[in-house]
Parts: C-alpha cells; sequence; structure tokens
C-alpha cells in the first residue's frame, strides 16, 4: 500500500498514472473484498470498486479527501454498496408489482396495443439525441436521480432537466393518441 497517502493524492491530482495504478493495485482486491461483504455478488462487488476509481480518476483534480485516502476509499465503497442494494430493492419492487398487476387474461385488441405503444416507445427514443436519449434512459429505466445522472455524465444538473423536458415532450407528442390506455 502507498505509504504516505496525503503525498500519493498529491501525484493523483497531477495527473501520475503510476501512483494511481499503484493505489488502484494496492486496494482493489481490498475493497472489492469490503464490497462484497454487502452486495454478496463477485461481479457486482467488482464493478462498484471500478467505478470507484474511475470517478477517482475523472475528478482528481477536484478531489478534496478531509480524512486519509484509505478511509476515503472504504467510505466510498460502502456508499455506493448501498446505493447498489437501494436500486436493486427498487427494481425487485418493480418487478414483484408487475408480476402481481398483470391482467389475468388479455384480449387480443390489448395485446396490439400494448405492441404500438411499445414501438411508439422504441422508436421515440431511437429518435432523439444520442445524450438526450441516455439520460431519460438513466433516469427512468435506471431509476436514477438528475445530480447521479449529471454526476456520471459530467454535466450539469440543468443539461440533465432539459433532455428530460425535451424527451418528455417527445413522448407526450407520440403517446397523446394512447393517453387514456396507459392510465389505465
Amino acid at each position: 500500500m502507498p505509504e504516505d497517502t496525503d503525498t500519493t493524492l498529491k501525484h493523483i491530482q497531477r495527473g501520475n498514472l503510476q501512483e494511481f495504478e499503484k493505489l488502484f493495485r494496492a486496494y482493489y482486491p481490498l475493497l472489492c473484498h469490503y464490497a462484497l461483504r454487502f452486495v454478496k455478488d463477485t461481479n457486482q462487488a467488482e464493478e462498484i470498486v471500478q467505478e470507484l476509481f474511475c470517478q477517482l480518476w475523472e475528478n482528481r483534480k477536484n478531489l478534496k479527501i478531509h480524512t486519509s485516502l484509505k478511509a476515503y476509499l472504504y467510505k466510498a465503497t460502502y456508499f455506493n454498496s448501498l446505493q447498489v442494494l437501494r436500486k436493486r430493492g427498487v427494481k425487485t419492487q418493480y418487478e414483484e408489482y408487475i408480476k402481481n398487476n398483470k391482467p389475468k387474461s388479455s384480449l387480443p385488441i390489448d395485446s396490439v396495443e400494448e405492441k404500438e405503444i411499445y414501438n411508439i416507445v422504441n422508436t421515440t427514443l431511437a429518435n432523439l439525441p444520442d445524450r438526450c436519449s441516455k439520460i431519460f434512459k438513466m433516469s427512468r429505466f435506471e431509476g436514477l436521480k438528475y445530480q447521479e445522472i449529471a454526476d456520471k455524465l459530467s454535466i450539469s444538473v440543468k443539461t440533465v432537466e432539459a433532455n428530460m423536458g425535451k424527451a418528455l415532450k417527445a413522448f407526450r407528442k407520440n403517446l397523446k393518441d394512447y393517453v387514456g390506455i396507459i392510465v389505465l
């Protein structure tokens, strides 16, 4: 493990890739093991730690650590693991809701309308600008908050809001004939 974490942090903030790699090699396995205690999935634990190190490198110039670098890494791993668990819980609840609230029998007209709506949604997403589509998917399909999207894409929250407004306007326009069906 790097001996002087203050010096290591200063080197990383200046863009020293070798110091960053040294830090990564020293802490990666430890942090993966730590994250695994929470998420109980090796791949997800590795993903959490990889994402942490990516964010560390991307935000290195603006990074302000008031504790030790080691404490920062462990605390960030802990919070990122909790965030994954929270999203996993939301996804499970949603899947359970869909499973329990599916109509028992479906008339042919329902399935045709559902397919039409599905096609319109996909077409609308495909016709949106790439960033706008990505922001919409991150918000609605991944359940991320605007601030989380802004942080991940290194853009302002206002940009996220503007793109979401553009996407929602396109959906309202393209799905206007199906509003009653969607509400039901």
